[in-house]
């Protein structure tokens, strides 16, 4: 059987994490090249904060991904301190930041 064709256009991943009163919620959007949406959302059990939330929803998203095949992959996030740590234009609050800068990379 021969490999399959991997589409390389490119897919985007909307991610965003929102502390709540009774949770964190996180949730992902992907948008297909032919502009389908595939929406995605989680509530975590654990204490948390806003900027772990978003670190959990780009992580949770980045797996989605992977699992979905997908190769090319344009990631879109409302949190500049998460995006500028991922990109190294910002240094880590604490250790727990650095750790899941790391789980991303």
């Amino acid at each position: 059987m021969p490999p399959a064709i991997v589409d390389q256009e490119y897919w985007t991943m909307y991610f965003n994490g929102s502390l709540m009163k009774k949770g964190v919620g996180i949730g992902q959007v992907f948008i297909l090249p032919l502009g389908v949406c595939m929406r995605y959302m989680v509530c975590i059990h654990f204490p948390s904060s806003n900027n772990v939330a978003e670190y959990e929803a780009l992580i949770n998203g980045l797996h989605i991904a992977i699992e979905l095949g997908i190769r090319c992959l344009d990631v879109q996030g409302d949190s500049q301190l998460v995006i500028d740590q991922v990109m190294n234009e910002s240094s880590y609050l604490n250790a727990k930041m650095a750790a899941y800068c790391r789980e991303v990379r």
